[in-house]
């Protein structure tokens, strides 16, 4: 009997075991309003200007504080697609907006396809803290608007100023006011026509900002005596990029200079993959990086590194705002804590 019992247990299928827990338990979703505060701002942080105002502060209480923390205003990036005209925001308010909330804790500010005197004048106002400052395709920036501010800013590290319309006499002002100034980004598009040569820019820098450690010179009309202005007088610099300096002819005892004084070093023909902007230049083309160049460097030389609060009114324009009157300024923000209770909880 027992032994009919043990064939018959030993010859019997053995039970399915029960489904686990995993496959049982329906997966639990994650909860973003569950992170720490400190990882939420970190995430938001790495939004811009733009999408925090219209977007993501919008999405609860929790949220909307951390976005009004003036920490989260410490960099400013108003870059935008340029399409202004189908644009429903005022940026230039926004960006006002946006420089409030910082309480004066700025350091880092983009303004991309907008801005004037007006606008810097109210930033500088308000932060003296401001290290770097790119302005990029600003054609209501003036030569005078941009000399008024630079001596607002004494702690400038790094400026650019992109595809703009500015001459170099604001360039002087800044170089003689900011005297930490480290690197400089000067962009513009090549033109073959009108076939100028011009080393304005070049001497601005050459006799202001010794400190340089970094210069970018992109489609700029400086020659080689212009160059040496610079390998002259900027004696700490590190990085030089010449891109589409077509101007220049570097041969000779100036190519021995670069590569032995230059670190990171990029010539009028080199590749422009890795440039921010479209790299338009009227009758020259830049070399890829597989090709030679036409000044004989080898590679082993070239170290290449609906928010209606800013929506347009029909009867009002950004130029007759008041920009001193803070409390009518203030109330561009509809989202106050009064109508918190319009906001979804955490």
């Amino acid at each position: 009997m027992d032994n009919k019992s043990n064939q018959k247990t030993l010859g019997s299928k053995p039970k399915p075991s029960p489904p686990s827990s995993s496959r049982s338990t329906p997966a639990r979703h994650r909860n973003w309003l569950e992170l720490p505060p400190e990882i939420t701002a970190s995430i938001l942080s790495r939004l811009g200007a733009i999408e925090i105002l219209t977007a993501a502060e919008k999405v609860c209480r929790s949220w909307r504080a951390i976005c009004k923390d003036p920490l989260m205003w410490r960099t400013i990036d108003m870059r935008n697609d340029g399409d202004l005209h189908d644009m429903t925001y005022d940026l230039e308010k926004m960006c006002c907006h946006a420089v409030d909330r910082s309480c004066g804790q700025l350091v880092d500010i983009t303004v991309e396809y907008f801005g004037s005197d007006e606008l810097l004048k109210y930033i500088t106002d308000r932060s003296s803290g401001i290290r770097r400052l790119r302005i990029v395709r600003c054609y209501f920036i003036t030569d005078e608007g941009l000399s008024e501010v630079a001596l607002k800013l004494p702690m400038l590290e790094d400026l650019e100023i992109s595809l703009c319309t500015l001459s170099h006499e604001p360039l002087e002002v800044v170089g003689r006011s900011c005297p930490l100034l480290k690197s400089v980004k000067l962009n513009n598009h090549w033109y073959q026509f009108p076939p100028d040569k011009c080393n304005d820019d070049a001497l601005a820098v050459a006799g202001t900002m010794r400190g340089l450690q970094h210069l970018q010179l992109f489609g700029n009309k400086l020659t080689n005596d212009g160059l040496r202005e610079i390998l002259d007088c900027c004696p700490h610099l590190e990085s030089l990029d010449l891109r589409h300096c077509f101007n220049l002819n570097l041969e000779g005892d100036l190519e021995k200079r670069l590569t032995g004084q230059i670190k990171r070093l990029q010539l009028p023909y080199d590749s422009t993959e890795d440039y921010e902007f479209d790299a338009i230049s009227n009758g020259y083309e830049s070399r890829d990086n597989d090709g030679d160049s036409p000044y004989g460097f080898s590679d082993s030389n070239l170290l290449s590194d609906d928010y209606e609060e800013y929506g347009f009114s029909s009867g009002s324009d950004f130029y007759d705002y008041d920009y001193e009157d803070c409390d009518d300024f203030t109330r561009l923000d509809l989202y106050d804590f009064g109508d918190m209770d319009t906001l979804p909880s955490s």
